[in-house]
């Protein structure tokens, strides 16, 4: 089973529990908090984000950045690694996904575009699950790219219900935090041409197993918002 057919999979098995939000209201809107990996107490993933190991070792840890807040640090060396959090969302309440990261290795050669050479130092998903099948789910990926343009919107070349938004790619800009923001909503409904259904779940993934390279980077917080 590749690495997307897995990921499905999880969308499929999250669209039938019951899951748990976390939410805080600020004066301007209401934010749905996603990650909050900078006031955790300890410094361990917490117990609601799910590991997966496509191929390969996680090595995953909470590790401080430069201003000592707590962030995700994920590395692979021709590995492939998933993080999800169960969510239960209409994602037209809080359209916006907003999240900081940094890359620091990007795998060598690779290329979304292109069979086989399909990995990326930094994925965050939002995972819509759809019945009577696990086929039929959709997932909006927003990656930093080796090669493709930032701005490319691209179709999975084994899977049509897995679309890419490159957000970031190639060296420019490694080691350095970005702050993202992206209308999941819109996004959803200009790639499949449809209005989404509820979001299953949020992924966080990293691979280099393809290219047979490394990869590096890092998480702030996550969250959805309103505007």
């Amino acid at each position: 089973m590749s690495k997307f057919s897995k990921i499905l999979s999880m969308s499929f098995l999250t669209a039938v529990c019951v899951f748990a939000v976390y939410s805080i209201t600020t004066a301007q809107n209401n934010v749905l908090i996603v990650a909050l990996f900078s006031s955790l107490k300890e410094k361990t993933l917490p117990s609601e984000w799910e590991l997966k190991e496509w191929k390969g070792r996680a090595d995953i840890e909470i590790v401080a950045d430069d201003s000592g807040q707590d962030v995700l640090h994920l590395k692979s060396k021709e590995t492939s690694t998933a993080l999800y959090k169960k969510i239960d969302v209409d994602i037209k309440e809080t359209p916006y996904i907003n999240w900081k990261w940094k890359v620091t290795n990007i795998p060598t050669g690779a290329d979304v575009r292109k069979k086989g050479f399909d990995d990326q130092a930094a994925q965050i998903y939002v995972i819509f699950p759809k019945f009577p099948s696990q086929i039929n789910s959709r997932l909006v990926g927003y990656i930093w790219d080796t090669s493709a343009p930032v701005g490319s919107e691209v179709t999975n070349s084994k899977l049509s219900n897995i679309k890419y938004v490159v957000i970031r790619s190639g060296t420019n800009g490694l080691g350095k935090w970005f702050v993202e923001k992206q209308n999941v909503y819109e996004d959803y409904k200009r790639l499949f041409g449809e209005e989404p259904p509820m979001v299953g779940s949020v992924a966080l993934m990293i691979d280099s197993d393809n290219t047979k390279s490394g990869a590096e980077s890092f998480f702030g917080d996550i969250y959805l918002s309103r505007e």
